[in-house]
């Protein structure tokens, strides 16, 4: 919760330093106005981190120093659209002209990785956070529902979790794996809070380390291309490949438009037209197929066919 005498979780600990930053002032008064808007919290921790970022290369106040600096800056066309707009709330805040300068994002698919590097970036974590990365891989949840999580949203007994949602989602109930379940169960309870609370970015920053050793240590790159986001993408991807329902993909990610659930329809590669192909001569050998996932296609000499993709 915010307060002037704490500050922003995540973003300022004691009073400014007005000598060495006297902006910093003016970003602690946007975040506070924005607290009244009604802005999430993570919402504001991240705008003003971005803010008092780029306060140490421009005159806030000096709209045409924050246009040349955004243009020097080396990051993406989609990171300067994020930048334009926060600065162009605070502009509005602190009724400052600035007509802003037009970034436009490119847009690109996410990286989807192997099942096996999924699984083993979770195998090379310690206890938390091979939970919090089981978590992520099971719930398909976004990375700051599933740190937010409570113990009481947890029903061990039904083996389910409710999510409640962030950025305009939906609230989801989930089912919990053993695998899971038994994870859990060795974190120990020392707060409300299933992963301990805190700021997720300095959790995300240990992450980071430890991902780069095991990327090296098992001498493949791609590993650091996973984040905590890759393991939504990489779930709601392969739901869509098992089932073709794009409507249990849009009810399990929480999205309230199904436009942003259609991207995952562009995700699968040559690989989805391999498959896996069975036979069976008996009931019980057809039966013990569908169980295991697999469809029925057609008969031939007596003997009925089956097929499920890799």
């Amino acid at each position: 919760m915010l307060s002037r005498g704490v500050g922003l979780r995540g973003f300022e600990s004691h009073p400014p330093h007005q000598e060495r930053y006297p902006l910093q002032g003016k970003v602690l008064e946007h975040a506070f106005w924005m607290k009244k808007e009604g802005y999430r919290e993570s919402t504001i921790v991240s705008r003003a981190k971005l803010l008092a970022g780029l306060a140490k290369k421009a005159d806030l106040l000096d709209p045409e120093s924050v246009k040349e600096a955004i243009a020097q800056l080396k990051v993406t066309e989609g990171r300067k659209e994020n930048i334009v707009i926060v600065y162009t709330l605070f502009c509005k805040q602190n009724s400052i002209q600035f007509i802003p300068p037009r970034y436009h994002r490119v847009d690109k698919l996410p990286f989807i990785p192997l099942e096996a590097e999924v699984d083993q970036l979770v195998a090379g974590m310690g206890p938390r956070y091979a939970t919090y990365l089981q978590f992520l891989k099971e719930s398909k949840a976004r990375a700051g529902e599933v740190w937010g999580l409570k113990w009481i949203d947890l029903d061990l007994e039904a083996r389910t979790v409710s999510i409640t949602p962030e950025k305009g989602s939906m609230p989801r109930l989930l089912k919990l794996s053993g695998k899971l379940l038994a994870m859990l169960a060795t974190l120990p309870r020392r707060n409300e809070y299933v992963f301990g609370g805190g700021d997720l970015d300095n959790f995300a920053r240990w992450f980071y380390m430890k991902r780069k050793e095991l990327a090296v240590k098992l001498c493949n790159p791609r590993i650091q291309r996973i984040g905590f986001k890759t393991y939504r993408h990489w779930g709601a991807s392969n739901l869509y490949r098992q089932t073709r329902d794009i409507l249990l993909v849009k009810q399990t990610l929480g999205h309230k438009d199904i436009r942003n659930t259609l991207v995952y329809t562009h995700l699968l590669n040559d690989l989805d037209s391999e498959w896996v192909c069975k036979t069976a001569k008996s009931l019980a050998e057809a039966s013990s197929l569908i169980e295991l996932g697999f469809d029925y296609v057609t008969d031939l000499d007596g003997t009925k066919l089956f097929r499920k993709r890799k």
